[in-house]
């Protein structure tokens, strides 16, 4: 009897653990099967390709592009368990508010893209801005850092970067923080909105830290003829050098600076030193301009989704061909698509209300730092780096505790770079040949 009931006792553990293995085996090969997929999620971008932000417009779109690689790499967006890939749909708004308006209300209407993603550039996201509020769409802003965009009132536009004004505080701090203190700024500054607010943002910082204005002057956006205003600002003897326009324009206003023999303490750009295209149109006259910006690829965020720094910036190197980082305007774009993919996964549903709702209540870290929006939609994060080109790399400076470099200040003069400039040649009177 007892051999008996010994018996039945190891069959039936027997049993069990066959049981118990063929549920581990159901569940394994369960976990390894992949999870259905959707139809795609279209994401309308109106965005330049030509005009003012013919520069801006095209990094912007290099970031969009590498966040949607990164998510149709990994099969998609999970929507409750179900993979969507990313579609993005790009129209050129010709750097104008009015068309970048017009072809959002289009994406929204015929193409009936999902959700938005904005144009590079303040003024042409605030109209983008009042298409996506009309449709109660949600629009993720990439590169719109005025706060006017921010207080009109719009429940749906959520925007990466920090306040514009903030940058060139950071800047001044860095320049008050030097020994002698620069007493003057000569400011140059293009008409658009963005670069206004920049300009004013600077101007009343620098007056009520006691650095006097001697020279300000406003000219149309987009112009690269600055040599004028340059040699005005020269006679004007600044400590100081401020522009704030677009990439061209400050390609074109530093190179005036050294071709005019403009010698200032601090060479301050408010767009284009950030960028590797800076150094690859100026050189080693490059060397000295500082900026300031909401990230680079030396800060190393540790990131809880999305890539690594170390990730993102070998994306950028692989897809684009190049041994150079990608800049902040980029970095700026493929953070907002994380933003847009986040809120979609804790959404659960690719409905605008519960997407917009996810979106206010984001809060996540990622390559490019905390994501977080404040009540009106504007990233709670403020982290602003002062950078300087030296040797044409681009190295923190400021705040000292996030510094890889100490900043070079003054700047050395042009002639003490690169010599005493060749003599023009004397003017020949016509036809003879003569002097």
């Amino acid at each position: 009897m007892g051999r008996r009931v010994k018996g039945i006792r190891v069959r039936f553990v027997v049993r069990l653990l066959i049981a118990l293995l063929a549920g581990v085996a159901c569940s394994m090969t369960s976990m390894s099967q992949p999870l259905p997929t959707g139809s795609d999620i279209v994401i309308g971008v109106p965005n330049a390709a030509t005009g003012d932000y013919n520069v801006e417009g095209p990094l912007t779109k290099q970031g969009y592009d590498l966040w949607a690689d990164w998510t149709n790499e990994r099969g998609g967006i999970d929507v409750s368990g179900t993979l969507h890939r990313v579609r993005l749909l790009y129209q050129d708004d010709q750097s104008q508010p009015q068309m970048s308006a017009q072809i959002a209300e289009q994406m929204l209407t015929t193409d009936r893209v999902n959700f938005l993603l904005s144009p590079f550039g303040s003024n042409t996201t605030a109209a983008v801005a009042a298409v996506a509020e009309q449709h109660r769409i949600p629009l993720v802003a990439s590169n719109a850092g005025a706060r006017q965009v921010f207080m009109q009132g719009f429940h749906y536009t959520f925007g990466i970067l920090a306040p514009v004004d903030l940058y060139p505080a950071a800047a001044l701090d860095w320049e008050l923080s030097s020994t002698p203190k620069p007493a003057s700024i000569a400011v140059l500054t293009a008409d658009d909105q963005a670069s206004q607010l920049i300009t004013k943002g600077t101007v009343d910082y620098a007056t009520g830290k006691g650095i006097k204005v001697v020279y300000y002057q406003q000219y149309p956006a987009g112009t690269t003829n600055l040599y004028p205003f340059v040699q005005q600002a020269k006679a004007a003897k600044p400590d100081i050098f401020f522009n704030s326009g677009h990439f061209l324009e400050a390609v074109a206003a530093h190179k005036a600076a050294k071709d005019l023999g403009l010698d200032a303490k601090v060479f301050s750009y408010a767009v284009g030193p950030a960028q590797p295209e800076f150094v690859q149109a100026l050189g080693s006259v490059a060397d000295f301009a500082v900026t300031a910006t909401p990230w680079n690829p030396q800060a190393k965020f540790q990131a809880d989704y999305g890539p690594t720094t170390a990730e993102y910036v070998a994306a950028f190197r692989k897809k684009y061909l190049t041994d150079k980082e990608p800049g902040f305007v980029t970095a700026d774009a493929t953070a907002a698509g994380l933003a847009l993919e986040m809120a979609i996964m804790h959404a659960k549903s690719l409905d605008p209300e519960r997407v917009r709702a996810a979106l206010a209540s984001l809060d996540v870290n990622t390559f490019y730092g905390r994501l977080k929006f404040d009540s009106e939609g504007q990233n709670t994060f403020h982290n602003v780096l002062v950078e300087q080109i030296q040797n044409g790399h681009l190295m923190t400076i400021y705040p000292p505790e996030l510094a890889t470099a100490a900043g070079a200040y003054p700047a050395p003069t042009w002639e003490a770079r690169f010599g005493v400039p060749a003599a023009p040649p004397k003017a020949k009177l016509p036809g003879t040949g003569q002097p």
